[in-house]
């Protein structure tokens, strides 16, 4: 039946009415498009031959719906049918008539499109290949079947480069002799085509090629335009091949230099070509280009004021706003000329310019001190493409210096931020004469530079807010202003409120706040909501504080309401526009409140009717918040009962962000007006709340328990408040106590709320809370024994609701715990477990000397047969010692001294009291000299330890000791990097990570000249000493970034060493039946790759990232699973920050990816090992999405390649959907 519709269809196609051949090729395009539609071999026929008959149709509309018909037919027929067609139109395209070319090529062009297999592929190159390959040299052919077959090559290549490894010496011999045609429109085809080519050349293909267009670049006596063609074919090919063009660096760069300087004055495309060429070397070679970048900064600067035709002989920049009219009738009358190309000089100029920013963060500090100034100069550009360019590259400038100084806080001399900063006033200036030029695109771009200046530079504008000010309010008020300019005048605004003091803004409020308010009220929504946005930020400013000011408020206060609640009462409007004017309304009267007391009556009852409404409650909630929390204790009597009602039925909803902030929002209510809400709301807000509490959702669980001790806290509470707490949250937070992820801010509102009860609650005794925490810790039948994480919870809470209690019910604990450990038949471990962590945490808080001869009870379980009760002692010695240091210090000191057996477990309890008093600034006068000498002494005498876990412990306790004694430390562990032994040089480095921490510390000053020392220990001939360097960089890197910066020039490329596997580290170990290979170098790998990590952090201006990637980070994705995972975060991490450099070598990068994500472990390995893989595998999906994100990474065949594969295969395609979504 389907073949004798389509039989009829094919005669109405070659009917003469040229209608009813339309409506038949509709109706074929209908049928082809089915899913099910197959044809036999004569219907394949007849059909490839009909279609390709109407390709020649007379009526264009029949032929265009012919060429959907053939894309859809080249996936429904068989191979020969395809092959059948393409050799068809080859023969038309080659030898036809004029007039049935351009359809002949459009319908090639259609069958290389759609063709998916790769034997469909390979089975239409064998015919398409030598004909179009013919057709290009040929002298017989025109300029036209040229251009034609090289556009079908072109795409050809593109997509099948790959499959025709075989064609490519003759093809590129081809398409290199049309580099010399007369016709500029075959060059520039032939330079298409073989970038094409390129990516799947060969490497000495590839210098082939190269070295052809460099001899013929080399021949000065070439005419111009050949020149220029030549030019842009090295272009093109480096944008083709990225790092691979690398080698041929040296040759060309020269060249094109030196065309740029001697050109003649008239060659304006030949400049062009020139910077646009060096443009993709920074980009796509950024490693080899690196000894001509200083050549090409000078070259850019140069030419981005170049303009020959044009004297600039304009007044110096002024801010005198009386010339205002006179440069706009100027700007009219300015040169133009349609002849002068110069501008296209700047703008190549100017690209090339943000290429050397974008590839090279190590030249931040002379960009600022060379470029900056001549950017800044060029944004009085005449031509407004190049000025926009100008702003973009400025733009750029200031995006790196954000991506370089990061997290950085101070402002060394010379540092890239001090040296923006002094260039502020010129920036502004400029600007400011930028934002009175009509253009509007141009004050859009304006608005754009300062935008970023503020994020980068807070605080920068103070001295130039009054010059910005009437820009603004031009830009805001103007009649002739788009809603786009509109929106960034406004952005920009509210960008510099954020950043700036109040105070700085005060003497402009009044011509601020006028156009401001105005756009509020605009129509379109974006206006709007960032009007109000600007608003919110506007209330700050006008009172930053509530004390007593030189400034007078009050003028604005009612304007500002008045705009917004025009906005807050109309319901039909955009919600974005809704919810920015709740939002602002709540800021408001938070600060206002004393001010609109005849107002409020009808403005909040309106958000309490937003807070019932599904789409705007979230941001009502909060806005309540913001008003409870306001010291101006606004009076909400008229909607406080509706308000709290509502909200303890939000405790119930499902939308997490709803019932976080809700918990905030009625903690808030809850303690500014406590004494106004019921008993009765208390007790349903608790029994709410206590569903909440859940190791779950531990940042709610923490609202909850807050809320909670609010409520106890409160004076009203009554007895069936406390009782409801007992029996509603006090069995949650028991639950809670027992799991094993209880820590951070929930764990402290536990401790917190167990003390609240005992304190508040006057229906529960310290007698029974005490035995239902300790019971709380008893192994269950259901759960089986606590975890180590959930004891420590325990011991806490017992802690501070010892605290609590008071001195003697304290005391008495003390003395239970005590008799347990005393208690000799006592056989239950977990029971000892537990007393010893109480004590611990009790004598930390509590000088616990009263009891005595307490140290040599709990030092008795040292000789316990279980590892946990002996680790849980060592703890408790420690901590019981910082309660009372004099009596309990010189003791441990004794016993690590005496007792040989117990050293490890002493040193910990040292290490306690060590890391408690480096920690509590008060508690490190407690330490004598003669305690800091002997401690030394002690612990200089275990550097040398066997054991690795004695080590580790002895360099924290000398890093911690180092934060209290500095001035003795750091020289006493200078001494010993000439240690013979290795164990003592590792461990001294080790000692040197902890004592940089992030806070600020006294030993920061001594151990700056002196962290050298240590880190070049680096290049040490032992593994472990290496290694121990290696994470103190990572330490200070992360920590103390300032310490390091001077040294990583030095430093890196010793670093990169370590991440290189080393032969001589690997060694097999026979074990009998079979024999295990050991790698040695495999921490040492893992520990370099993840500080490089943290160096792209905090040091990315240091580091080249291009000199890494290749070969270090090559090799490592490439490496063992431990090293591939750090190897993926990095390269995510420079995808992200240095795209150009990732760009360049993204074809390298992508094997060890692949070869990563099909690894498949072995059918009889362990459920562990096929997690990790997955695991891996994940991780390395989410570099490869990393890689297609950032832009330009579809320039990248096998990247392409490799996407293709992931969305074939279903399992990947899922886990990639996956990776990306997170």
């Amino acid at each position: 039946m389907a073949n004798f519709t389509i039989n009829s269809i094919l005669e109405k196609m070659t009917g003469k009415d040229k209608d009813f051949r339309y409506m038949a090729t509709s109706d074929l395009l209908n049928e082809l498009s089915k899913e099910g539609f197959k044809a036999d071999t004569d219907l394949e026929i007849k059909l490839s031959q009909t279609v390709l008959q109407q390709l020649d149709d007379a009526a264009g509309d029949v032929s265009g719906l012919a060429v959907k018909c053939l894309a859809l037919l080249v996936k429904k027929v068989s191979e020969d049918r395809v092959l059948d067609m393409t050799t068809t139109l080859c023969l038309k395209l080659v030898n036809g008539k004029d007039k049935h070319r351009d359809i002949a090529s459009i319908a090639l062009k259609t069958i290389v499109s759609v063709v998916t297999t790769t034997a469909v592929a390979q089975c239409i190159l064998v015919s398409l290949t030598p004909k179009l390959t013919m057709g290009i040299p040929s002298a017989e052919s025109s300029t036209e079947i040229k251009c034609e077959c090289l556009d079908i090559l072109c795409d050809v290549l593109h997509r099948f480069g790959n499959l025709m490894t075989a064609d490519h010496a003759l093809l590129l011999s081809s398409l290199l002799s049309q580099l010399s045609s007369s016709q500029a429109s075959v060059r520039k085809k032939s330079i298409s085509c073989i970038a094409s080519l390129a990516s799947s050349l060969s490497d000495d293909l590839l210098a082939k090629a190269t070295v052809e267009v460099v001899h013929l670049l080399k021949n000065k006596g070439s005419k111009p335009e050949m020149t220029r063609s030549n030019i842009q074919m090295i272009g093109a090919l480096s944008r083709a091949v990225g790092y691979r063009f690398g080698p041929h660096l040296s040759e060309t760069v020269p060249l094109l230099i030196d065309y740029c300087t001697s050109a003649s004055e008239v060659d304006e495309e030949l400049r062009e070509y020139s910077l646009q060429a060096l443009e993709s070397f920074l980009l796509r070679c950024p490693r080899d280009i690196s000894s001509f970048c200083d050549d090409i900064l000078h070259l850019t600067l140069e030419f981005l004021s170049y303009d020959p035709n044009f004297t600039d002989d304009m007044e110096e920049d002024t801010d005198d706003e009386r010339h205002e009219e006179e440069e706009d009738d100027e700007s009219a009358d300015e040169y133009s000329d349609d002849e002068d190309a110069s501008w296209k000089v700047r703008r190549a100029a100017a690209k090339c310019l943000a290429a050397i920013i974008v590839s090279r963060p190590e030249m931040l500090s002379k960009l600022y001190r060379e470029a900056c100034p001549k950017l800044i100069e060029r944004f009085k550009e005449r031509e407004e493409n190049v000025k926009m360019d100008a702003f973009n590259t400025f733009i750029e400038l200031l995006r790196q210096t954000g991506n370089v100084t990061r997290g950085q806080t101070d402002m060394t001399e010379l540092s890239p931020l001090w040296l923006l900063k002094q260039e502020v006033s010129k920036i502004v200036k400029s600007i400011n004469r930028q934002l009175r030029e009509k253009s509007i695109k141009t004050k859009i771009g304006a608005f754009s530079v300062l935008k970023e200046l503020v994020v980068v530079l807070p605080d920068c504008l103070a001295d130039h807010i009054g010059s910005l000010v009437f820009g603004i309010e031009k830009a805001l008020s103007d009649k002739s202003s788009t809603s786009n300019l509109k929106i960034e005048a406004l952005i920009c605004t509210r960008l510099v409120m954020v950043s700036h003091s109040p105070s700085v803004f005060h003497p402009f409020i009044k011509a601020l706040s006028t156009p401001v308010l105005s756009a509020v009220s605009e129509r379109y929504y974006k206006v709007t909501a960032e009007g109000l946005r600007v608003c919110g930020e506007l209330v700050h400013v006008v009172r930053p504080n509530f004390q007593a000011c030189a400034f007078d408020f009050k003028p604005y206060v009612h304007p500002i309401y008045n705009a917004i609640m025009t906005r807050l009462a109309n319901q039909d409007q955009d919600q974005e526009v809704k919810e920015c004017a709740i939002s602002c309304m709540g800021l408001v009267i938070s600060t206002f409140g004393d001010n609109l007391q005849t107002e409020l009556p009808a403005c909040l009852p309106v958000l309490v009717d937003r807070m019932g409404n599904e789409i705007t409650r979230l941001t009502a909630v909060k806005a309540f918040a913001v008003i409870a929390s306001s010291p101006l204790k606004i009076d909400l009597s008229c909607v406080l009962q509706p308000v709290v009602a509502e909200l303890t039925t939000f405790l119930r909803k499902a939308n997490r962000a709803l019932r976080q902030a809700t918990l905030g929002t009625l903690n808030s209510l809850v303690v500014a007006y406590g004494d106004r809400i019921g008993s009765s709301a208390y007790e349903v807000i608790i029994v709410e709340l206590s569903t909440l509490i859940s190791d779950l959702d531990l940042h709610m669980t923490a609202l909850a328990l807050e809320l909670c001790c609010t409520l106890m806290a409160d004076r009203k509470s009554n007895q069936n408040i406390g009782l409801t707490v007992r029996y509603k949250v006090l069995p949650q937070a028991l639950i809670l106590i027992r799991s094993s992820l209880l820590q951070g801010q929930a764990l402290q509102a536990l401790q917190i709320f167990f003390a609240a009860l005992l304190v508040h609650s006057s229906n529960i005794s310290f007698d029974v809370l005490l035995d239902y925490l300790l019971s709380s810790a008893k192994p269950s039948p259901q759960y089986g024994g606590l975890t180590k994480q959930a004891l420590y919870s325990v011991a806490r809470c017992v802690a501070v609701l010892c605290l609590a209690a008071g001195d003697q019910r304290c005391a008495s604990t003390v003395e239970m715990l005590i008799n347990i450990l005393k208690d000799s038949s006592t056989t239950n471990s977990a029971k000892q477990h537990l007393a010893l962590l109480c004590l611990g945490e009790i004598g930390r808080r509590k000088d616990l000397s009263p009891h005595a001869h307490i140290e040599n009870i709990v030092i008795e379980s040292f000789q316990s047969p279980f590892e946990e009760i002996k680790s849980a002692a060592s703890y408790a010695l420690g901590n019981i010692a910082v309660g009372d240091l004099s009596k309990y210090l010189p003791f441990i000191l004794d016993q690590i001294d005496n007792q040989q057996k117990k050293q490890y477990l002493l040193l910990h309890s040292l290490k306690e009291v060590i890391v408690r008093h480096s920690i509590d600034k008060a508690g490190q006068t407690e330490f004598q000299d003669t305690d800091v000498e002997k401690i030394l002494k002690l612990l200089f005498n275990h550097c040398e330890s066997e054991e690795e876990g004695v080590r580790n412990v002895v360099a924290e306790c000398l890093g911690k000791i180092a934060l209290i004694e500095p001035k003795k430390l750091v020289p006493a562990l200078k001494v010993r990097i000439a240690s013979p032994t290795a164990f003592t040089r590792a461990t001294v480095v080790i000692a040197v990570k902890y004592s940089i921490v992030e806070r600020p510390e006294k030993i920061d000053d001594i151990i700056y000249p002196e962290i050298s020392s240590f880190l070049m220990l680096i290049r040490d001939g032992d593994r472990h000493v290496r290694r121990a360097a290696v994470l103190a960089l990572s330490t200070a890197a992360h920590n103390k970034p300032n310490l390091i910066k001077g040294l990583l020039p030095e430093l890196l490329p010793l670093l990169y060493d370590q991440t290189v596997v080393k032969q001589e580290l690997i060694r097999t170990v026979d074990l009998g039946p079979f024999k295990h290979v050991v790698d040695d170098g495999l921490e040492l790998r893992k520990a370099a790759f993840e500080c490089v990590d943290t160096l792209l952090d905090s040091c990315l201006d240091q580091v080249n990232p291009s000199s890494f990637i290749v070969p270090y980070l090559k090799s490592g994705l490439d490496d063992h699973y431990d090293v591939k995972m750090p190897c993926h975060l990095i390269l995510s991490k420079l995808a992200d920050k240095c795209p150009a450099a990732v760009l360049a070598v993204v074809d390298s990068l992508v094997d060890p990816l692949e070869k990563t994500i099909i690894f498949k472990p072995k059918q009889d390995a362990v459920k562990q090992e096929v997690d990790r893989n997955e695991d891996m595998i994940r991780s390395a999906l989410r570099a490869i999405a990393s890689l297609n994100r950032i832009s330009g990474g579809d320039c990248s065949m096998k990247l392409k390649m490799l996407m293709n594969y992931i969305t074939r295969n279903t399992l990947l395609s899922e886990k990639y959907a996956s990776v990306r979504c997170e």
